[in-house]
């Protein structure tokens, strides 16, 4: 069993899953809108929720991350209540995948070595999701 993330975004989820996508180099999303989904007369869809996402999923690095658009008239947030870890035991995925995401972000620590890895660094991205990006080396911090 595992814990899957699901994110919600104003409008701009297509943008957004296009962009995870390609900074983590997975498959184009398969996007079905809210449009596509079968009609209900008693609850008759609203125009400018036709074209938004009604959910889309990447398969990152093991894991799966699950995104909409939230529908018209919801409440919006953006995200600072969670953040997404990646730990990889590829330092080089690490660097890439940090060096993609920062592209229109704020670094809130640039990447370098810490008691629990050789390779960390934190950001919020160009969509205001905060990543963490961990090298694993397998060493516990008293190893080292």
């Amino acid at each position: 069993m595992s814990v899957d993330v699901y994110l919600n975004f104003n409008g701009n989820c297509r943008e957004a899953a296009e962009f995870y996508a390609e900074a983590f180099g997975t498959e184009k999303p398969q996007i079905m809108t809210f449009g596509e989904a079968p009609p209900n007369p008693d609850y008759p869809l609203p125009e400018e929720a036709k074209n938004l996402v009604m959910h889309t999923r990447l398969h990152i690095d093991g894991s799966n991350v699950m995104f909409s658009d939230v529908f018209p008239g919801m409440p919006f947030v953006a995200g600072n209540n969670i953040s997404l870890a990646i730990v990889n035991k590829d330092e080089e995925k690490i660097r890439s995948y940090f060096h993609k995401l920062k592209e229109g972000g704020t670094v809130n620590m640039e990447l370098q070595e810490t008691f629990w890895s050789k390779c960390y660094g934190s950001l919020k991205d160009k969509f205001g999701i905060e990543w963490q990006l961990s090298y694993d080396n397998e060493e516990s911090p008293n190893e080292q």
